[in-house]
């Protein structure tokens, strides 16, 4: 195991750390810029040189060997050994990403907000969603937020998990979300789009995504990564794209 580790190229890893950030195979090629039949190359890849049939066994190996602080932000594939169509298109260019620096403590989004839309141009509104029961989770995600939207840093940084506040000083956080509040403006609405399990070890972990409009840009969806500590729900990521 320990050769077909050092045997990974930093691509391959690359991958593998987003495969643990909730994103499927389309999101990382958009977030890379790359095709998803690369994506799915190298995750079939790392797979191979890991002797395992699941994308997600091969992204926990290399999570457990990086003592469960790796170095990038994540997006990540469905997981299974099978790779996902390639539709051969043009790669996309990759977002612009003002990324707030450190380790978490998970392959999460190290605290990263991606920013994609042009400033000042609003989109279309997004379609209805259908309603999904809110878990604590998705309730603690909300009361985060509302601390964001209130620009709140020092309530919403206090209220983050351990492991974002170890990766990002008060000074770091405020500025990147202050970047993003310039860019999009007041959140006017906000949906839930999702509230699943992540799979990583130990446990206890989210991810939450909601389908939000900005004054600047009605169609942006919001990813939040939590952990359970003790009897609380912490938020420790999120990326808006």
């Amino acid at each position: 195991m320990t050769e077909g580790l050092s045997a990974l190229t930093e691509k391959e890893k690359a991958v593998l750390r987003l495969l643990l950030g909730g994103h499927d195979a389309k999101s990382m090629a958009r977030h890379l810029g790359l095709s998803v039949h690369t994506i799915n190359e190298r995750l079939r890849d790392a797979r191979r040189k890991l002797s395992v049939s699941s994308s997600k066994a091969a992204a926990r190996i290399l999570f457990e060997a990086e003592g469960g602080t790796p170095q990038l932000l994540g997006d990540s594939d469905s997981g299974g050994a099978d790779p996902v169509p390639s539709d051969h298109t043009t790669p996309r260019r990759p977002t612009r990403a003002a990324a707030i620096g450190g380790s978490a403590m998970i392959a999460l989004f190290v605290a990263a907000l991606a920013l994609s839309a042009p400033q000042n141009t609003p989109s279309a509104p997004p379609a209805p969603t259908p309603q999904i029961a809110e878990s604590d989770a998705t309730r603690a995600a909300r009361a985060w937020l509302a601390l964001v939207d209130a620009r709140d840093w020092q309530a919403s940084w206090a209220a983050t998990g351990a492991s974002f506040r170890t990766a990002n000083t008060l000074a770091t956080w405020q500025a990147a979300a202050e970047t993003v509040h310039a860019r999009f403006g007041p959140a006017l609405s906000r949906n839930l789009e999702n509230d699943e399990d992540i799979p990583a070890p130990p446990g206890n972990f989210r991810s939450v995504r909601f389908r939000t409009s900005f004054a600047n840009n009605l169609g942006k969806t919001e990813v939040l990564s939590l952990a359970r500590e003790g009897s609380q729900w912490r938020v420790v990521g999120i990326y808006v794209e």
